[in-house]
């Protein structure tokens, strides 16, 4: 099975990339399932429903998020209208939303996708280890194939993660801090892993937004509404393969495009 995840969708110049590029991307590189993180796809912070409709459109499959997904709350009913749109799974029952989705592709494999996010510099929610536990303790077959969101800020808590589910998931693929890393491994017992998959939208800026807004903050300590970036848009992702019958990884690659100008 090929899969292709694209790293967290940033405003309208990340919808706008992805719409110039996935489907072709998609055909190129023969993906069976496209994954996309898309908690800033919504003007930077969140989503909207008419956003999660222009991103199905380009060619994902399915939705993952993270902790600003809830920054809109459109998105609040959007939940139990949309399976394929996921939260992390350690959030309170509570909240609406799920964290854990099963799709199949054309084959008749299936591929289950769970959301789960970090606590370190993040806010304090139910443990990810317990949750992830959880989560696959209800999944009998060992040779599932099963790629993991970890959402998350500290590069320690993303790697104990992935050494923690080595062998028992697919893939633990980072995100959140929207900048690619070059650490791109298969694991031991079978887990692709990376630390973060990066961002679509803008380089041209400071994680997708204008650098102006966030010098200003740095330099005097006073908060300014960050205001999405338009130039030098591309896509980072990654391209997984992984063996049907066992459920492990074959391969991670990382992937990155750009375009110049708006």
């Amino acid at each position: 099975m090929r899969v292709f995840f694209v790293g967290d969708i940033v405003g309208k110049s990340g919808r706008t990339v992805l719409k110039r590029q996935l489907d072709q991307l998609l055909q190129d590189l023969t993906i069976d399932v496209c994954i996309a993180n898309v908690e800033n796809a919504a003007g930077g912070f969140g989503l909207t429903p008419d956003v999660a409709q222009e991103i199905f459109a380009a060619g994902v499959d399915v939705m993952t998020s993270g902790n600003h997904i809830w920054d809109k709350k459109e998105v609040f009913d959007y939940f139990e209208q949309e399976p394929r749109l996921l939260r992390p799974a350690n959030y309170i029952d509570e909240l609406p939303g799920r964290g854990v989705f099963t799709t199949s592709v054309l084959s008749g494999v299936k591929i289950t996708i769970v959301n789960i996010s970090g606590r370190a510099f993040l806010d304090a929610i139910d443990c990810p280890f317990q949750a992830i536990d959880s989560i696959l303790a209800k999944i009998n077959d060992s040779r599932r194939i099963c790629i993991v969101d970890f959402h998350a800020e500290a590069t320690a808590e993303k790697l104990a993660m992935a050494w923690y589910l080595d062998g028992r998931v697919s893939a633990l693929l980072g995100t959140h801090t929207h900048v690619q890393t070059a650490d791109e491994r298969v694991l031991p017992q079978g887990t692709a892993y990376i630390t973060d998959v990066g961002m679509t939208g803008a380089f041209d800026g400071v994680i997708g937004f204008r650098p102006e807004d966030s010098i200003f903050r740095f330099k005097t300590g006073v908060s300014r509404s960050l205001q999405v970036a338009k130039q030098n848009k591309g896509i980072n992702a990654v391209v997984l393969s992984i063996d049907e019958a066992t459920g492990r990884a074959i391969s991670i690659e990382r992937y990155s495009s750009k375009e110049q100008g708006e």
